[in-house]
């Protein structure tokens, strides 16, 4: 099973981009009631305990999606673009931005 038919097991009114698009799938989070297009992609892995996604700030994305074992984490790509346009850096560690961002949602599998 993809991340993407994983994931979508948490969506309800799911929609998939007709043409190569910045945004996998669409829909609404389950016990929720907006809309939103996500990045869900898995992590490229760059060792045995460290991987990485690459965004871009273009993205039609709404939230960018990250799945580990026990739970799903879900970040605003507004925000998180608005983030690494004042950042000196442009590779991040997920567990240092998460708590310099206000819309973060943490789902548990």
């Amino acid at each position: 099973m993809t991340i993407l038919e994983r994931f979508e097991r948490y969506l309800t009114n799911v929609e998939r981009p007709t043409k190569q698009s910045s945004w996998n799938i669409a829909g609404i989070l389950k016990d929720k009631n907006a809309f939103f297009k996500f990045d869900v992609r898995d992590l490229t892995k760059a060792s045995n305990n460290r991987g990485f996604k690459k965004g871009s700030l273009k993205s039609k994305a709404d939230k960018m999606v990250f799945e580990f074992k026990d739970q799903w984490v879900i970040l605003d790509m507004e925000e998180l673009n608005e983030y690494v346009k004042n950042s000196e850096s442009k590779d991040f560690e997920l567990r240092e931005i998460i708590p310099q961002l206000d819309w973060n949602m943490l789902i548990l599998k």
